[in-house]
């Protein structure tokens, strides 16, 4: 049986994706929906050239390709500010269709506030079908494997783990609606920390309990704006996005970090430190995982490929990413991902939920996960922006939105 997938976006994540499904068994991409029918052929072509969607083709709409008979899952990569519209148009596709999709994964945040991500949910609870919450981290070979090994040996022997941190930090994402606060709905936290967050938890989460065995109760976070509203990258944001970003007007925030208290079932307290920035200037990304326990340590350092190379300055050449993602540099001593889909976990995941969603069990993270992820990073800009721990439980978090403003085109 072959799974056959349809993405909504065509952009960086989607194609991680569908370089990713070269890994992957059992799947194919048919269908590409984009904001343009130049980039979701580009991505079509892609998975043609990758021999993962020998027939895929751009549709004309997200409803068109829901309600296609040829499409049996969607994994939905489209920008924040457009996931309700998107998730109405599958309904209404879904509405259409003389057998059920199989499911419906969407990328991470879930929506840009605690609101919409509970009406993200409530869409996908009328579809009726299963969903997938894609947060690639918890797929990440090194990150999964230093897990395993520390809770089977380290845990065992001498008690479980008590803090957990992550990082993920670097010089900024790709395309300008990121940049737009009222469509991103906020910045670097908002962006990167729904990472860190669930991989924390993750991490001091015993291996086969559930994701309800820890219980958030308060999170204290700073936020800041540090480099980005500076004149000199105020004009460099002008000049590669437009008018339309301008950090001098409407700046949000660049970095963030978070400390969220967490309660086992038998009442130990543990904490997860999360930071995450968007000011971060090095070879490529800073992506770092640490788990502590009473006579151990894990670390994992994603930097760390397993491979580098030198170019001295004689050695110049067009500006990319063909080394590493948010490469910075061209010369100098370099770092080099192998397999950067299967490395940060992309493939991993596409794997799990693929063979999910084709035996009809129930995915381990879905969109009732991502909505408390939300809930926890509402609650770092509440803490934030009034000075004080918040506790994830209180209602005023329903509503809250970081800069008072959202906006949906």
């Amino acid at each position: 049986m072959t799974l056959r997938i349809g993405f909504v976006g065509a952009g960086f994540n989607t194609r991680f994706h569908i370089q990713a499904l070269t890994e992957v068994r059992d799947c194919e991409v048919v269908g590409i929906v984009s904001h343009t029918k130049a980039s979701a052929d580009s991505a079509a072509k892609l998975a043609k050239e990758l021999g993962v969607g020998l027939s895929a083709r751009a549709f004309d709409s997200v409803e068109e390709m829901t309600a296609d008979p040829s499409v049996d899952a969607l994994w939905l990569s489209n920008p924040n500010h457009t996931r309700i519209p998107v998730m109405e148009e599958v309904l209404a596709g879904s509405q259409r269709r003389e057998t059920p999709l199989k499911g419906i994964c969407l990328e991470k945040p879930l929506a840009r506030t605690l609101q919409e991500a509970l009406q993200v949910k409530s869409i996908a609870d009328e579809i009726g079908v299963p969903t997938g919450y894609l947060e690639n981290m918890l797929w990440a070979p090194s990150v999964v494997r230093a897990r395993e090994v520390l809770w089977r040996r380290g845990a065992k022997l001498s008690g479980r783990p008590y803090l957990a941190r992550a990082a993920e930090e670097h010089a900024g994402p790709h395309s300008a609606w990121f940049w737009q606060r009222e469509l991103a709905g906020g910045g670097s936290l908002l962006d990167m920390m729904c990472h860190s967050i669930e991989a924390a938890r993750w991490l001091l989460t015993e291996p086969g309990a559930p994701r309800s065995s820890l219980t958030p109760e308060k999170v204290s976070a700073t936020v800041g704006t540090l480099k980005w509203d500076r004149p000199h990258y105020v004009q460099e944001l002008k000049n590669r996005y437009g008018d339309a970003v301008d950090w001098s007007k409407n700046p949000a925030d660049d970095f963030s970090r978070a400390t969220v208290h967490w309660r086992t079932d038998d009442g130990q307290e543990l904490l997860t430190e999360t930071t995450s920035s968007w000011c971060f200037v090095s070879a490529g990304i800073r992506h770092t995982f640490e788990l502590l326990g009473p006579e151990y340590a894990m670390e994992v350092n994603m930097a760390q490929c397993g491979a580098s190379v030198f170019f001295s300055r004689e050695v110049t050449g067009e500006a990319g990413e063909d080394l590493v993602e948010k490469q910075n540099a061209e010369q100098g001593l370099m770092p080099i991902s192998p397999n950067e889909p299967a490395h940060y976990g992309y493939a991993g995941e596409d794997r799990y939920f693929v063979q999910s969603f084709l035996s009809g069990t129930k995915p381990k993270l879905d969109f009732s996960d991502g909505v408390e992820v939300m809930r926890l990073l509402m609650a770092a800009y509440k803490s934030a922006a009034e000075d004080r721990a918040i506790a994830p439980t209180e209602p005023e978090l329903e509503t809250y939105m970081p800069f008072g403003e959202v906006r949906l085109d």
